[in-house]
């Protein structure tokens, strides 16, 4: 059994821990395989980014690849990963099946974050003003090329229990291709409780979320809309700070503080700013995976308010740090609710720290998810042998994908 291991992660985009719960992800990874003592290698064709992690000051290799060029399938000969995981099944189709011909025996790992296609058919049954149903997924031309990605690779992690259901019942994928595998956090010290700020000493509601990622961009409009001024009307002087990377200039157009709804762009430090609210507001209407900004605030001891869909997979049958609604009204009444009883917001605080204790601490899963990758190793040949449909998907894939990159490397040159 192979113990020095090479690894390849090719990414999407260079991991940002301050501005997704993505690149939170991703810097856990790459953090537990160095500890590990592997080697790590992170490639990706993004650009360049003000905010990206200095993955050299943590003992990873940088590479920039690109895409439909034959230029990786030297640079992975050379580099003879024993493991490729791919960030996101985008990264897969565009490079795993060179990985499968130049690098036939490393093991494939594919890093969903959350299921693109339970996502994006979310979002377009609330744009059509209806409810999503389960079918929807089964029309989306986005399901099926995420199915074959996840098909083609060795296995798949996730961080939603909800979406490994998902992907077992509706899809039937054999449950030996997927792993579960949530954000890992480490304890909620006592020191870390003492430092918080108490109740009286927090001021202001939060939001806070990428602006690329449409359903954070959607709550903020929401919130803008409906929610706010519901809030607004019970408390006067309460201020609402709205955080994220990346605003466009119609987020900043949002900015009203006359209303106390406040856009206030990328947080430098966002544990700093949840740390000082009093409530964290996620009013989430589409989406899929677990929300990293949530997890945040149970580390920062700050309540929260969210949706169904914003708690999915993320509590069990643990109580919510704060309180989980669907109905705008009730959205609004409890968050006036939370913001002005303190016995209330005591009593969420401690339930956040029960969810981070018994569902995210990284000392639950890093042994067993080694062993993991350590067997799947060891038993790879049959493992892929009981993969039938895989092994279909990758024998089309290589012979469809392959030429349509020649072509287009080829087409690119002249």
């Amino acid at each position: 059994m192979n113990t020095n291991q090479n690894i390849l992660i090719i990414g999407f985009v260079w991991p940002e821990p301050n501005s997704s719960a993505a690149g939170t992800r991703m810097e856990q990874l790459l953090l537990l395989f160095k500890e590990w003592g592997w080697s790590v290698t992170f490639a990706t064709p993004a650009l360049d980014s003000n905010f990206m992690i200095d993955l050299e000051a943590i003992g990873v290799n940088k590479k920039s690849i690109a895409l439909n060029c034959s230029s990786f399938d030297e640079f992975i000969q050379e580099l003879k990963p024993t493991i490729v995981l791919f960030d996101r099944f985008l990264m897969e189709e565009q490079f795993g099946w060179r990985v499968a011909e130049f690098c036939p025996n490393a093991l494939r790992i594919l890093d969903t974050i959350d299921l693109h296609c339970l996502r994006l058919s979310r979002q377009k049954a609330f744009k059509e003003k209806r409810d999503f149903e389960i079918n929807d997924l089964l029309t989306e031309d986005i399901s099926k090329r995420e199915i074959a990605s996840i098909l083609r690779c060795d296995c798949s992690i996730m961080v939603s229990e909800y979406e490994m259901d998902l992907l077992k019942n509706i899809f039937k994928i054999d449950a030996s291709l997927l792993y579960y595998l949530p954000l890992l956090l480490e304890p909620v010290s006592k020191d870390s409780i003492q430092k918080w700020l108490p109740f009286e000493e927090r001021k202001y509601f939060i939001i806070i979320g990428n602006f690329l990622h449409e359903p954070n961009w959607n709550s903020v409009q929401y919130l803008k809309e409906t929610i706010w001024p519901l809030i607004r009307k019970e408390i006067p002087e309460s201020n609402l700070l709205v955080y994220g990377a990346y605003p466009s200039q119609k987020v900043l157009q949002l900015h009203q503080p006359k209303q106390g709804f406040h856009i206030m762009g990328r947080a430098d430090n966002a544990q700093e700013v949840v740390s000082k609210a009093r409530v964290v507001l996620a009013p989430l209407r589409f989406g899929a995976g677990i929300k990293g900004k949530l997890l945040e605030a149970m580390q920062c001891g700050t309540p929260s308010i969210t949706t169904s869909i914003g708690a999915e997979s993320m509590f069990g049958d643990l109580p919510w740090n704060g309180f989980i609604t669907d109905n705008p009204e009730d959205f609004a009444a409890k968050a006036v609710s939370l913001y002005q009883d303190k016995t209330l917001w005591n009593t969420a605080q401690k339930n956040g720290i029960q969810i981070i204790e018994k569902r995210y601490l990284k000392s639950n899963f890093i042994s067993e998810f080694k062993e993991y990758i350590l067997s799947l190793q060891n038993n790879l040949k049959q493992h892929r042998l009981n993969n039938f449909i895989g092994a279909l998907l990758q024998h089309q894939t290589i012979q469809s994908t392959k030429y349509m990159a020649k072509w287009i490397e080829v087409k690119n040159k002249s």
